[in-house]
């Protein structure tokens, strides 16, 4: 710096937006970090969900197919 005056009045301002960009920057990777995170345990709460439904959907057509075997045994021959 070769004018007359303290450094230390001019330094701080003439980088204050690059430290306010870079500061923003770090809390929108932390911030990114997060929503990261957190889409990730809802895909794992999703997944056991539709796993959940699939069962479901299965025991329910496991019951219908049980009782159409059942009503064609009573309905066969005795």
């Amino acid at each position: 710096m070769s004018g007359p005056g303290s450094r230390y009045l001019k330094e701080p301002f003439e980088c204050a937006h690059e430290h306010r960009f870079a500061a923003t920057e770090k809390i929108m990777a932390v911030q990114f970090e997060a929503v990261d995170k957190r889409l990730e345990r809802i895909e794992a709460m999703i997944a056991g969900v539709e796993r959940r439904l699939w069962m479901t959907v299965f025991g329910v057509v496991g019951v219908i197919l049980s009782q159409a075997v059942q009503g064609l045994i009573d309905f066969g021959p005795k």
